[in-house]
């Protein structure tokens, strides 16, 4: 293989690792954090401590407690001057060991659902049961002499977290996921090894797929950021934008750390491979131009040959 084929071909393996390394990040981030129930419930958890995740639970919960009593008992008439005080009752609770548990359950029953449905067939609609939840919250609520709380009502209500008609679409988007989320990363490094082993100048190869890679995690920061800036501003008015900055912000902090990564080790690689160079052509600068051989020996070689 002649030397410029060899460099064509290094140049479009390079390019191509370079070009499924935020991609395969993005998918392997996916297919093994955002599926992993474990996972997803250990990156949730520490929103139960966040003071804007607090205010709208607690806003939230407060309006369905209000509206269980309004349909089940009938106590309108007091329904505004009861409000502030199951506000200021839930926003308590929110600090409590109760509600860190009633999060994590929450989240852990609410993924397994989603998942379960992904993976099997079946077109129905994803619920999940809150009565374990609801009932938690009574319980506190009760303990703290809150007025109503052993009235409000603890009903099996099944709450739709996925709609059917988004399930066929949704599970053939998951599949291809899973996928994606092992081989785009194999795929990455098959292409870079092979591209620095057919180049012809290993160390120019070497750079540019470290450069290249410092790109793709550049690339995907930028992406995350852009992200979040445009689902917070596709949300309705009367959705808590800090909130949910918290929830996004809290999902893709370990995407956000491999993205981090993969330019701090990109930029890392490069800089090392060019001070190794600079230190090699020191080094054979010191050491100064080769002597050349003595006259009595270029004398001879001639001689030599013809013998």
């Amino acid at each position: 293989m002649s030397p410029r084929l060899r460099s064509a071909l290094s140049a479009v393996l390079i390019a191509l690792s370079c070009l499924l390394v935020p991609f395969g990040a993005l998918a392997a981030w996916a297919a093994y954090g955002l599926a992993d129930t474990d996972r997803y419930v250990t990156a949730m958890a520490p929103l139960a401590a966040d003071p804007d995740v607090r205010e709208a639970v607690a806003d939230t919960v407060g309006d369905g407690i209000l509206r269980a009593v309004d349909q089940h008992l009938d106590v309108r008439p007091v329904r505004g001057s009861v409000r502030p005080f199951v506000r200021d009752a839930v926003r308590s609770f929110t600090q409590t060991q109760a509600f860190r548990m009633a999060w994590d359950t929450g989240n852990q029953v609410t993924h397994d659902a989603v998942l379960r449905a992904l993976r099997e067939e079946g077109e129905r609609d994803v619920t999940v049961d809150l009565a374990p939840i609801t009932a938690q919250v009574k319980r506190q609520l009760t303990e703290d002499h809150v007025p109503l709380a052993q009235r409000i009502p603890v009903e099996h209500t099944a709450v739709a977290v996925l709609p059917a008609g988004e399930l066929v679409a949704l599970r053939k988007g998951f599949q291809v996921l899973e996928v994606a989320g092992f081989w785009l990363p194999v795929a990455a490094v098959v292409f870079a090894a092979a591209g620095i082993g057919l180049a012809v100048r290993r160390r120019r190869a070497v750079v540019a797929t470290a450069l290249g890679t410092a790109l793709g995690g550049a690339l995907l920061v930028l992406a995350l950021a852009v992200g979040r800036r445009m689902t917070l501003s596709d949300l309705p008015a009367d959705v808590p934008h800090p909130a949910v900055g918290a929830v996004y912000d809290a999902l893709t902090g370990t995407l956000r750390t491999v993205a981090w990564l993969l330019l701090g080790l990109g930029l890392a690689v490069a800089l090392a491979t060019w001070l190794i160079r600079q230190l090699r052509r020191a080094r054979l600068a010191r050491r100064g131009p080769a002597s050349p051989a003595p006259a009595s020996a270029q004398a001879q070689a001639p001689t030599r040959a013809r013998v």
